[in-house]
């Protein structure tokens, strides 16, 4: 019963997030909307290939972090420094790419002309 009823949430929520489409206009331009469907597997790719190039660092990075703090303890909080920050800067890297997708999805393509 339980998996119904987040079920329905879940339709519903999907139903009304989805509700601004049905005020569309009926026509649109062709080559518009292939360009827009261009830009959102684009958007798509950019953001995919960041996610998964920056927990692929991130993981080597904690791992080789962790491996060197055991075999040198004294020097445990320069590696762990040096870890957040590099960590900080590959988080940035992914949120930079997230940022630029965001400006891909969200042009309004054939506006300008």
């Amino acid at each position: 019963m339980k998996k119904l009823k987040a079920l329905g949430l879940v339709l519903f929520l999907g139903f009304i997030a989805s509700s601004p489409l049905l005020a569309q206009e009926a026509a649109v331009n062709p080559i518009r909307a292939n360009l827009y469907k261009l830009s959102i597997i684009v958007g798509a790719a950019i953001i995919t290939l960041a996610v998964v190039a920056g927990a692929f660092c991130q993981a080597k990075s904690i791992s080789s972090a962790c491996e060197g703090i055991s075999r040198n303890p004294g020097a445990g909080p320069h590696i762990r420094f040096l870890l957040i920050f590099g960590l900080v800067l590959i988080e940035t890297l992914v949120i930079y790419a997230l940022l630029i997708t965001i400006i891909i999805i969200l042009i309004q393509w054939g506006n300008w002309a």
